[in-house]
């Protein structure tokens, strides 16, 4: 079992930034490559980023391409999510999550086993 717990998560204005944080515990991190997931009221879940086991390969969402970074620390079993540059329409719960399926599938829902109970994020404009 990987218990993850997120935290930072806040209100901030259009153009702002905000750095959500992970923590992992249970199983060793490093067997895992992590991502996080967004969900926005009454819409699907949807994939943001996602970070190897290593940390050398990652994946964005178009929507976040360019202005949120992933990144994990080994030693303290965390991974990261800087947003820069918010819009209202990154508004939503983010979710931390971890999987070991093939990395191929990183950006799917299918491919993570655990996930966080998720940090809220709203951007006003």
């Amino acid at each position: 079992q990987v218990q993850l717990v997120e935290s930072g998560g806040g209100l901030v204005q259009t153009g702002g930034s905000l750095r959500l944080s992970c923590t992992a515990s249970g199983r060793t991190f490093s067997r895992y490559y992590m991502g996080w997931f967004r969900q926005a009221p009454g819409k699907e879940r949807e994939f943001v980023a996602a970070i190897s086991w290593s940390g050398a390969s990652r994946y964005y969402a178009d929507s976040v391409n360019g202005r949120f970074t992933i990144s994990r620390d080994g030693v303290k079993d965390m991974v990261y999510l800087q947003m820069n540059s918010l819009r209202p329409e990154d508004t939503a719960v983010y979710l931390c999550a971890a999987g070991g399926v093939g990395w191929a599938a990183a950006t799917t829902r299918r491919a993570y086993t655990y996930w966080g109970q998720g940090t809220q994020v709203t951007v006003s404009s």
